[in-house]
């Protein structure tokens, strides 16, 4: 989340004219995140997230508010759309797509994950994979193996000869990951620390959809693992770890198959966020509020996974 479109006072005031939400006392900027704008607003009659859309099109936009949608009404404590007063869940706002969603109660993670709150993820996230069987729309991910592929190509040229070494290694490794026989389905894709929202230990909702797609189930999972799990080093923690991979395995067991690629799987998560971060650090994009996240973190996790293979022995 982070603001590439100014939106002015006037033009919110006319986008909230066509929902039954009461009149505009107050909105801001929101910084936290990537790829789309986002402001927090506040009306008469209730607290919202508004969105707009900096990458995706309409065309493909009704599924991620689908998404949101169905899981909410299948008892996933989530953020969902407001509709307008025509129904609409989907709107235009300066130029882009826009879409007013309910604002939770709650806040994101902004430090290390409590063992309590890596519980309510797992289990959440079990949940979320079992409900996500009745979920018919299907969208093929943007951020699978020909995007990592080809986006490490384009990164290649502006690293170290250690690091050039390592990733095209690791490419190697991965080469027959699209191939994998694994359960697969609607994924969150994109569940860290700050896209969950928790009173204390409590999860109050998931927010920020905007990658879901169809992956392998194992890959949400993993990439869970490689955020909330690890410790004030960056690095994963056996505790957060065993606990929440016992709450996920309490409500969703894994098949042979995920059992034997869970390394490559937790490697090849790791090594999209590293891609995408360090594509943001070398190629910017502008914006009035922009977080540029760094992607030595997820190169420090993919390095570990490489080294030290995590189990799927608990105690």
């Amino acid at each position: 989340m982070s603001v590439y479109t100014e939106v002015e006072r006037d033009e919110l005031v006319a986008f909230l004219g066509e929902y039954a939400v009461g009149d505009l006392v107050s909105y801001e900027g929101i910084s936290d995140g990537i790829e789309n704008t986002n402001y927090f607003v506040t009306t008469t009659q209730g607290k919202f997230v508004l969105t707009l859309f900096e990458h995706h099109d309409f065309a493909e936009l009704g599924y991620f508010l689908d998404v949101m949608t169905f899981f909410y009404q299948h008892g996933i404590p989530s953020a969902h759309p407001a509709a307008d007063k025509q129904g609409q869940y989907l709107k235009t706002l300066s130029g882009k797509p826009a879409a007013l969603v309910v604002r939770l109660a709650g806040r994101g993670v902004n430090t290390e994950a409590t063992l309590g709150q890596c519980a309510e993820i797992g289990a959440i996230l079990g949940e979320m994979h079992l409900a996500g069987k009745d979920f018919t729309a299907r969208r093929a991910t943007e951020r699978g193996a020909d995007w990592r592929q080809s986006t490490a190509e384009t990164l290649l040229t502006h690293l170290d000869d250690d690091v050039t070494d390592m990733l095209r290694d690791e490419l190697r490794v991965q080469s027959a990951y699209a191939t994998l026989d694994l359960p697969w389905g609607v994924t969150h894709s994109d569940l860290f620390r700050d896209n969950a929202l928790f009173d204390g230990d409590e999860l109050t909702g998931i927010i920020d959809f905007y990658y879901a797609s169809d992956e392998y189930l194992l890959y949400d999972l993993a990439v869970a693992v490689n955020d909330w799990c690890v410790d004030e080093t960056g690095l994963p923690d056996q505790q957060r770890y065993q606990t929440m991979m016992q709450h996920y395995l309490e409500k969703r067991s894994l098949t042979q198959a995920e059992q034997a690629n869970w390394n490559l799987v937790l490697r090849a998560a790791a090594l999209r966020f590293w891609l995408s971060r360090l594509q943001d650090q070398i190629f910017p994009r502008e914006g009035e509020l922009t977080q540029i996240k760094n992607p030595d973190a997820f190169l420090k996790i993919l390095r570990f996974h490489r080294e030290h293979p995590l189990t799927l022995e608990f105690n």
